[in-house]
């Protein structure tokens, strides 16, 4: 079958002429459903471009004679709304295949009345055009034709492209309501059989308000998307939540599936505007769009957005191009090792594999891609953890553990790229909700996936500070990122500690020892927020963190003061990573209402001495063998 180009015409709102010279094809919904035979294949258009008319009329007709057809397949992606075919009273006549799972058709196929076909939503179009599931009826949802007599898809093109172009028999609702949109959409009337003229409003899809974990998720996952970065999020509470928080970035592109009002409305305040993408520049590229009335006004003519069909916008291949491609997507659970599913749980299907590897695959083999996992820490309200140390019975696996990058939950950002299962657990853990924290490490040593000796502090002492994580720059202008340290940092303070010179070692710890093993490092990783602070000074170098500087202090109650220390890196040192360290300690020992700190410092460290005498402290030294003993007040 032939397809349009972007053509520069209108549609006319005047049938009269394509009437007169396509006579056949203006027909009453009864003519054209007469070309249905029994076992059909028949495909229904995607999501918002539902042809709900046409598929009234079709069961109406099927009710009115209930012999004209039996057994027709009927396949669509994904409904928003009633699908009649699968009412009891037309069951002999219409059974769905989906090749995705929306709430609608959900009861149906877990309770075996409908039928699911799991696939790449990529792979859908060869299924097609290789004739593995021939279509023979196509039921879809058109614009008006235009002067040369060419209507477009609009708002679905996806799967309805192929769709059509390998159908024995196309049927389309003529809409005036679907917007004339750009890309792969256009048809010509001689690639339609059957026209059906109806006007109706179109489906739409409300955005959800962000409730106080979505946009902590949203505001989390903001961070991770940096300016000029090709974005890729689904639809529901969460992706609502993070799109409304990109507000601030700036040139951001668009390649995704679905195309919502969140993103809509980042194109209208220009930020996004495509202008960075190396591929299909100044375009935002997708293949189907849920939204509101006003999204689709916008979407009328506009050149700026490009519907293409579902084997280009979720080809990894395509994807994988793309520089600074960020996929965001969620899940319904993850276990302690990295792989989720976001299609089945307790073997009932929820949804279905979808576009999401498509998508996180390529992200993950794009140059400078990302692939954000997103997910609420519980379920259930409150009383299920989503992190668990093993998928439940029954789940499929959506991803496995190297399609994920980041994984964000409304408690932090995990980075798993390249981390082993035990550090990956340790990641998972410190950002499942603090009422599974335990419950969690203690399975994750039963599985023997982190040390068997792995301390913890439940309850709020041990809950991460992150309000007080912060910036500075030091006075030679390097950028450190300061923040408390985590339970998931033992591989990066023992890297730091073993970059240290022998004698920085010794000067730190007053001792000859030179081991760190995962005993000792406990004890900088386990932490009680509220009687000990371990604040690291982390440079960070095309997205890799290392620990450059590392200062503590711990709280001796029967004084009000705290005894602190500080050590930096050997190639690290002089550039004033120290000063800034020892400010930000002192700054956080006074908000705690203390008096000042103890140390002890080697006589012949005469840098720290250096440092703590230049920090503005009323000091008290006394020297005993070969150590000063200092009391510094504030």
């Amino acid at each position: 079958m032939m397809s349009g180009g972007d053509s520069a015409s209108q549609p006319t709102n005047n049938l009269s002429q394509p009437q007169a010279i396509y006579p056949g094809k203006f027909v009453a919904p009864d003519q054209a459903f007469s070309a249905i035979h029994r076992g059909d294949r028949i495909f229904i258009g995607t999501g918002c471009g539902y042809p709900q008319y046409l598929i009234d009329q079709l069961v109406a007709y099927t009710q009115a004679h209930p012999k004209a057809f039996f057994d027709a397949e009927v396949l669509h992606v994904w409904t928003l709304g009633v699908n009649p075919y699968l009412q009891d009273d037309v069951r002999r006549n219409f059974r769905l295949n989906s090749f995705f799972v929306s709430g609608p058709t959900r009861d149906s196929v877990n309770q075996g009345v409908a039928d699911y076909t799991p696939i790449f939503l990529s792979q859908v179009p060869s299924l097609l055009t290789r004739g593995v599931i021939p279509i023979d009826i196509a039921l879809v949802q058109t614009s008006l034709p235009d002067e040369h007599g060419y209507v477009s898809l609009g708002i679905s093109v996806d799967i309805v492209r192929t769709a059509v172009d390998c159908a024995r028999t196309v049927i389309c609702q003529m809409n005036p309501q679907m917007p004339r949109t750009h890309g792969d959409s256009f048809l010509h009337l001689t690639d339609i059989d059957y026209a059906i003229v109806h006007q109706e409003p179109l489906l739409e899809l409300a955005s959800n308000p962000a409730d106080e974990v979505a946009d902590r998720i949203g505001e989390y996952v903001s961070r991770l998307v940096e300016d000029g970065a090709t974005i890729q999020v689904g639809y529901g509470r969460i992706p609502d939540a993070i799109v409304a928080r990109l507000a601030g970035k700036k040139h951001l592109g668009v390649h995704t599936e679905l195309l919502s009002d969140g993103i809509v409305a980042l194109m209208k305040a220009g930020v996004v505007d495509n202008t960075r993408k190396n591929i299909d520049r100044n375009k935002t590229v997708a293949s189907f769009c849920m939204g509101s009335r006003a999204t689709y006004e916008y979407l009328n003519d506009n050149p700026s957005v490009s519907f293409r069909a579902v084997d280009y916008t979720n080809s990894p291949a395509v994807i994988s191009q793309i520089e600074k491609m960020t996929a965001i997507n969620s899940a319904l659970e993850i276990d302690l090792t990295g792989q989720a599913t976001a299609e089945s749980l307790n073997g009932a299907i929820y949804s279905g594999v979808g576009g999401q590897p498509d998508f996180m695959r390529g992200a993950v083999l794009a140059p400078a891609g990302k692939s954000v996992l997103v997910i609420p820490s519980t379920a259930r309200d409150g009383t299920v953890s989503r992190i668990v140390p093993v998928l439940s019975e029954g789940a499929g696996i959506t991803l496995t553990r190297s399609d994920v990058h980041y994984v964000v939950t409304e408690y932090g950002i995990a980075y798993l790229h390249g981390k082993n299962l035990r550090e990956r657990a340790m990641e998972l853990i410190r950002i499942a909700h603090p009422n599974f924290r335990l419950e969690l490490l203690r399975a994750a040593k039963a599985r023997h996936l982190i040390y068997a000796d792995q301390a913890f502090v439940p309850g709020s002492r041990g809950e991460y500070p992150e309000h007080l994580e912060t910036y500075r720059t030091a006075k030679s202008g390097i950028e450190l990122l300061l923040r408390p340290v985590r339970i998931s940092d033992e591989p990066l303070l023992k890297d730091f500690f073993y970059a240290l010179s022998d004698r920085s070692v010794y000067q730190r710890f007053i001792s000859a020892r030179k081991d760190m093993p995962h005993e000792r490092l406990q004890e900088f990783v386990i932490i009680d927020y509220s009687s000990e602070i371990v604040i690291l000074a982390l440079e960070e170098i095309e997205g890799i963190q290392t620990v450059v500087g590392v200062a503590q202090y711990g709280v001796e109650p029967d004084s009000h003061t705290a005894e602190v220390a500080l050590v930096v890196r050997d190639d690290f040192q002089k550039q004033g990573i120290g000063t800034e360290l020892l400010a930000y300690v002192t700054l956080l020992a006074k908000r705690e209402g203390l008096l000042g700190f103890r140390a002890e410092v080697l006589v012949e460290n005469q840098a720290m001495m250096h440092l703590f005498e230049t920090a503005g402290f009323s000091i008290d030294k006394k020297r005993g063998a070969g150590v000063y003993e200092l009391r510094m007040l504030f």
